[in-house]
């Protein structure tokens, strides 16, 4: 959590690790796949649109590029909520520190509603909690986006799965439960949306060609330094590196956008 003293890094999320280092873009398909689910989307002046979790807020400055008519962020961390509303300075805009499970905004009262690399870190009860509020606060026919980390292939043993849930939550510090892309799409149907588009990327959140495309050559540089520089952080960094090196090959990231059933 961003309230957390700068001495924790040892028991710290590590998405914030990564923030505090200075990596302003911590989806796991990298802020091309963030552009995707948003062309996906598509925004206009005419959509009430809803962000769950909008940690950093690089996705929602791509959101309100669209000028929607109503921006409305859900972020739990009190201060991740005061970052994001120094920048919504329209009509209309506003973060509310809530629960995405629970947002406190009226049944139907946006047309979109998207949320990134959060469900991912809950259990499929409160992925369908999260889901299913989705779906409440959303018009018939309103769309919802989801960018989170996945399995492959589709038929990856159970085994597997639970080794690689077990180790990621370990090294992260979130009880991280990715699902395959069939199951993402399922959890999604089983509550009353149809799949309108399926987009991925490799997990390549720490890679050094990734890094270059979200951060730019003088924020990776920083990064870099700030994480040689801290050795607490810098321990944490690569140990998630090392596990992601470890299951590249069944790890990956998917934006699907879905549209809430008439």
């Amino acid at each position: 959590m961003l309230q957390l003293k700068d001495n924790d890094y040892e028991k710290m999320p590590g998405h914030w690790v990564l923030a505090r280092m200075g990596k302003t873009v911590l989806r796991p398909g990298g802020i091309e796949l963030s552009k995707k689910m948003i062309t996906n989307l598509h925004i206009t002046d005419r959509d009430k649109v809803a962000e769950f979790a909008p940690g950093l807020g690089i996705t929602a400055r791509l959101a309100l590029e669209n000028n929607p008519f109503a921006y409305t962020g859900i972020e739990q961390d009190p201060e991740a909520a005061r970052r994001v509303g120094l920048y919504l300075n329209g009509v209309n805009q506003k973060c509310s520190v809530a629960n995405s499970e629970e947002t406190g905004l009226e049944n139907q009262s946006t047309t979109i509603v998207y949320g990134e690399a959060m469900l991912t870190m809950q259990s499929n009860k409160l992925k369908n909690k999260i889901i299913g509020e989705s779906h409440r606060i959303l018009e018939p026919g309103g769309k919802y986006g989801i960018h989170e980390m996945c399995l492959i292939p589709d038929n990856i043993s159970e085994d597997m799965k639970k080794e690689i849930q077990k180790d990621l939550s370990s090294v992260i510090r979130v009880n991280a439960r990715p699902l395959t892309i069939s199951e993402w799409k399922e959890i999604l149907e089983q509550n009353d949306f149809s799949i309108l588009k399926v987009e991925t990327a490799p997990m390549h959140l720490l890679n050094i060609q990734r890094l270059i495309e979200d951060e730019g050559v003088k924020g990776t540089l920083k990064l870099g330094y700030n994480i040689l520089s801290t050795p607490k952080a810098r321990a944490r960094v690569l140990d998630m590196k090392s596990i992601f090196r470890k299951y590249s090959k069944y790890l990956g990231a998917v934006s699907i956008v879905a549209q809430k059933n008439v």
